[in-house]
């Protein structure tokens, strides 16, 4: 099987400062890879990186088998991939339904998410459609910004630490939203410092340090490892 989205040996830097040392992935249509490891090793680099808003410097990206290296997040997002930033980035100012709007059009995608759909996602949405986005609690922001993302029907939706800074019933229920996702074939791709609620989802996972791949191999072996998962991923 072709895959969906391949990263081949890229190097990315902020000004003269290196963060990511040949980094490849690869992920096949339906799909669910984790990018796991301590803050600052090269997670939301390596999102940045395939999403051309911190274009490599060296190496390539392919989605769908097309060289996507460096192109505008606006042209990636019409092509068909999703992008959810650690930092939310919601219009503040425009009600939800305003920013779900502006999702759709911009991306100008057809398919099965709709105001209706996503709202049946995620039912808190629905009551707040004419709530502004800047005075949404933190839970409630990263479910429209997922939302939102989803406004562009894309096939490959990446998830850059979504469960950060939520109370934990609201991680848990972010969490059974994503499964479902999940099991409705989306492709995701997720990066997490959580490793539980990473390790729930992932068929996959690479974990990086200091801006390389430690370690790629089946979700299962680091679950049924707790050895394996200390050395990698202990603090």
């Amino acid at each position: 099987m072709t895959a969906l989205l391949e990263v081949e040996g890229i190097h990315t830097a902020y000004g003269t400062s290196r963060v990511l040392f040949g980094i490849s992935l690869d992920i096949q249509p339906g799909e669910c890879v984790c990018l796991l490891g301590r803050n600052g090793v090269g997670k939301t680099t390596t999102m940045r990186s395939i999403m051309g808003l911190t274009p490599p410097s060296q190496g390539h990206v392919r989605f769908k088998g097309r060289d996507i290296t460096g192109a505008p997040p606006y042209r990636l997002a019409r092509r068909g991939i999703g992008y959810v930033p650690e930092d939310r980035r919601i219009f503040p100012e425009l009600t939800v339904w305003e920013n779900l709007d502006v999702a759709a059009r911009s991306a100008n995608r057809p398919g099965a998410w709709t105001v209706d759909t996503v709202s049946g996602l995620f039912p808190k949405l629905g009551e707040l459609m004419d709530r502004m986005g800047g005075v949404l609690s933190g839970g409630e922001q990263q479910m429209l910004t997922i939302a939102r993302t989803l406004m562009g029907n894309p096939e490959l939706l990446m998830l850059d630490e979504p469960s950060e800074g939520l109370a934990p019933v609201i991680v848990e229920n972010l969490l059974d939203q994503v499964k479902r996702l999940k099991r409705e074939g989306l492709t995701i791709l997720l990066a997490e410092q959580g490793v539980d609620f990473s390790l729930s989802l992932a068929d996959r996972v690479y974990v990086l340090e200091k801006g390389a791949v430690r370690f790629s191999g089946p979700a299962a072996q680091l679950r049924d490892d707790a050895a394996l998962r200390n050395k990698l991923l202990a603090l």
